[in-house]
């Protein structure tokens, strides 16, 4: 058993019993001095029950108490009183009523028996020093009298304790209840939390619409807040996500149509801030000071802002705001529930763009893959299939020469050979860009010679190929695929539309650590007006264009197309090699 033991609220018995003793003691010092029986042994007996009262009073501070507490500071009280009333003089003394030390902390530990059973006490004990120590004092009439003023302290003691001890149990019993009321408050208030949260993730689960999880978690933040009605109608609140390079209202409560339309740049005052740093800002003061939020007619009334920035990672979706009129409502509580209101909503509002782009991806690669059939249709039938038909046409002209000049019919024969085999290096040409073996069997330098060789011996077509070695082997396999396939498109764009008689091929490093290559395929073609073609995709036919800049973001890189009517045209691709290279890359665009 542990010789203290503690409390969570103060022993007010304990309180009253020290403030009495203290009194007392007071009262017995100065009555000493007074009537100049303060001596040396006086001072030793007053000076123990002081330093016993410290030690109760450190006790009391601290809410703890002793094993057996009334009981030892009953026994001590009881030999504290005998002390003094000896040392001052016992029946002849000035201090016949030192039995008042043990009595009145008796009547708040024990009450009305506590202090008749202490008056008995401390009389018997008395009574029996005096008879002792000094056997001519002891005198029926002193004892009597002594005897008297304990039992009459005792009893007036014990019985003005009554209501005071059964007001102090009504005050303890009162803190206890208003304690285990206050905790099952809060139990509760965080019960319903959980169940708002729970609900709100559950809501997340269930939908990939971010507008739908972003109004659940808005409800979930202001209805687990337990707010008056007053101050419910109050508080504004209000997601806004980026569009483009602007915060734009996308749910909220309170906000008027005319605030949901306005774009917010977040790029100073606290919307700035919070996104920079990403951090909340708590913001008490007039919003009508704030560049950007001045601009919100609903926050004019408002002394509180919090700002939550939606950030994850690298990215930065928007911002979670809250208002009030009074200075005074966020208090750290609220703001620490609705950073996790805020922290979930950032993940629903990333599964929900990841859900978007996936979307978007599945979209682009149906369309690349109507596109190639497209493109692998259109090629056919400019091609082989002309050929074919030609081919058929002129065996019936040769058939027909059989019969009048079988000389020329011969040569005509030999053409149609020759055409035989044009029309079978086009179609082995397709056939190989539409799955280029050697790029899987030897790699992206023997792909692009092998097709540089295809281009000359079916087309006549020029191409001159620059590659670095050593740019290649920093190349993974799947990036070596796409830069094929951006060469293949870039020349075959050339070659169809540019009239080109030479085009070339640069593979390079453009850093000097290595951590960027360059791509550029260049041509002496009659160019084009790149704003116009870009301008009108929807209303033609080819998307070799786009076609180029969708493999370029496969790989981070960038695109350049550089053309002019008459002055030829140059394609760059500007490759990353590293992290570095790739926030470089992006974060300023080479020229």
């Amino acid at each position: 058993m542990e010789p203290v033991k503690s409390s969570e609220f103060p022993f007010l018995a304990d309180w009253f019993a020290i403030t009495y003793r203290w009194l007392i003691v007071l009262s017995l010092a100065v009555l000493l001095v007074s009537t100049r029986h303060l001596n040396a042994p006086a001072m030793v007996a007053l000076a123990l029950p002081t330093l016993w009262n410290l030690v109760m009073t450190v006790l009391a501070a601290f809410n703890r108490r002793m094993n057996a507490h009334r009981a030892i500071n009953f026994g001590a009280d009881l030999l504290f009183s005998l002390m003094i009333f000896v040392v001052s003089g016992n029946l002849s003394g000035p201090a016949q009523w030192a039995g008042v030390l043990s009595i009145a902390p008796a009547s708040i530990f024990y009450e009305i028996r506590g202090a008749s059973l202490a008056a008995v006490l401390i009389t018997l004990l008395e009574g029996a020093t005096v008879y002792f120590l000094e056997p001519a004092l002891f005198a029926p009439q002193p004892l009597a009298i002594l005897t008297g003023i304990n039992l009459s302290v005792g009893l007036t003691m014990g019985l003005l304790s009554l209501p005071l001890i059964r007001r102090l149990r009504d005050t303890y019993r009162n803190l206890v209840q208003n304690r285990r009321e206050h905790e099952q408050r809060i139990q509760m208030r965080e019960r319903e939390r959980m169940k708002a949260l729970f609900d709100m993730i559950a809501t997340f689960s269930a939908t990939l619409n971010y507008k739908t999880a972003l109004e659940a978690a808005l409800n979930s933040s202001v209805s687990t807040m337990a707010l008056s009605p007053e101050d419910s109608d109050s508080l504004l609140a209000a997601f806004f996500l980026f569009d483009h390079s602007h915060l734009r209202y996308i749910v909220g409560r309170g906000f008027p149509a005319r605030d949901q339309n306005v774009p917010l740049p977040a790029q100073s005052g606290i919307l700035g801030e919070a996104l920079r740093s990403g951090e909340h800002r708590l913001v008490v003061s007039d919003t009508c000071n704030d560049p950007e939020l001045c601009k919100l007619i609903a926050l004019h009334s408002c002394r509180s802002v919090l700002v939550l920035p939606l950030i994850r990672g690298m990215n930065a979706y928007g911002v979670l705001l809250y208002a009030h009129p009074s200075p005074t409502f966020f208090d750290e509580e609220k703001v620490e529930w609705l950073l996790t209101i805020s922290n979930q909503a950032v993940i629903a509002i990333q599964n929900a763009r990841l859900f978007q782009d996936l979307a978007e991806e599945k979209e682009r690669i149906v369309q690349s893959q109507e596109e190639a059939q497209k493109k692998l249709a259109r090629d056919l039938h400019d091609g082989p299939t002309q050929s074919i038909s030609a081919i058929a046409m002129r065996l019936s002209i040769a058939r027909r020469m059989f019969e009048q000049s079988p000389r020329s019919a011969m040569e005509e024969l030999a053409k149609i050979e020759e055409l035989a085999r044009r029309t079978t290096q086009e179609i082995r040409h397709m056939l190989f860009t539409l799955r280029p073996l050697v790029l899987e069997s030897e790699g992206l330098i023997a792909a692009l010679q092998t097709m540089a060789e295809k281009m000359r011996d079916v087309y006549q077509q020029n191409v001159i190929l620059d590659v670095d070695p050593a740019v290649v082997a920093a190349l993974d396999p799947n990036q070596q695929t796409v830069v094929f396939y951006l060469v293949e498109e870039a020349v075959n764009n050339a070659r169809k539309h540019a009239e080109a008689t030479r085009i070339q091929v640069l593979l390079k490093f453009i850093t000097g650590d290595r951590s960027m290559a360059g791509l550029e395929i260049s041509d002496n073609g009659r160019g084009f007006d790149v704003a116009a073609v870009m301008g009108n995709y929807e209303q033609r036919g080819s998307l070799g264009m786009i076609n180029l800049q969708e493999r370029a973001d496969l790989i981070n890189g960038l695109l350049k197309v550089d053309s002019a009517p008459g002055k030829g045209t140059r394609i760059r691709v500007y490759i990353p090699l590293t992290e570095a290279a790739l926030d470089r890359l992006h974060q300023r665009a080479p020229k």
